[in-house]
């Protein structure tokens, strides 16, 4: 992958920001990436009685609660294109330069998107300062990424995932106030592709579609990818992963490293 990124965080005319090119990868994003239920419900109940809403580092869309009035922040052309007919309309700016006043929403979310900003204190300095109430952070904790069976599968992509993620105490720290923590199960039929959402369903990982749409990838050697592919082809194929892992296959939720933050003034 070219790296093509500009002095303010933003690939090229495309307009990705942070470390990941959605020009490249993203074509597909919205095809395997959709809003799980479950982890919509619980944005939903974290938003409490907020009425307008900034959704920074918004995407396709995905965990925008139709039922308020929605502002887009996402820079990536690429993942604008995607949006739904219908939802709000988005403007092209990064987390870290929000270009709207001080207390101007109810709330913030950010779902999927801060190990994407160049300047994560920056950018949570930001959101904190245009929400009057909760600013809501769907993320993943690096420290628990190991318990995915993709550790003995992929170890250079979990590293890459580590990484970039930050770490829950530092996003604890940039957003000041009164902040939780909750761990969010992830249900087997999980259908927001990112790659614990696999965790019962390893096949699914053999579509390169499915790993596009995990940005982590992108970073792993081509190398890396082949042996990830044949190890785990020849391993379904043998009943060696089944061994191994065959209980996930039936196993109702996983206590993965999603993690739902919630942080108020």
């Amino acid at each position: 992958m070219t790296d093509e990124r500009l002095a303010d965080g933003r690939h090229g005319d495309e307009g990705s920001a942070g470390d990941a090119d959605y020009g490249s990868i993203g074509s597909g994003y919205s095809r395997y990436r959709q809003p799980e239920p479950a982890f919509a419900d619980a944005v939903r109940a974290a938003l409490g009685g907020a009425r307008t809403l900034v959704n920074v580092g918004a995407g396709a869309g995905s965990y925008e609660p139709d039922h308020l009035e929605v502002t887009a922040v996402e820079p990536s052309a690429t993942m604008r294109a995607q949006r739904p007919a219908g939802a709000a309309p988005a403007v092209d700016a990064v987390a870290e330069d929000l270009p709207f006043g001080d207390r101007a929403f109810d709330a913030a979310l950010a779902s999927f998107t801060i190990h994407q900003w160049r300047d994560l204190r920056g950018g949570l300095r930001e959101v904190r300062r245009v929400a009057r109430g909760p600013v809501v952070i769907l993320t993943c904790d690096p420290a628990a990424l190991e318990r995915s069976w993709l550790t003995d599968y992929a170890p250079q992509m979990i590293a890459t995932e580590a990484s970039r993620y930050p770490r829950i105490a530092d996003v604890r720290s940039g957003l000041g106030g009164t902040v939780t923590v909750e761990q969010l199960p992830i249900p087997l039929a999980c259908v927001d592709g990112f790659s614990e959402a696999y965790y019962g369903r390893p096949e699914a990982l053999l579509d390169p579609g499915a790993r596009r749409a995990n940005s982590a990838w992108s970073f792993v050697s081509e190398n890396a990818v082949e042996a990830f592919e044949r190890t785990l082809r020849a391993d379904l194929a043998s009943g060696a992963w089944d061994g191994r892992y065959g209980h996930l296959r039936t196993q109702p939720t996983f206590d993965g490293s999603l993690r739902l933050i919630v942080g108020r003034p």
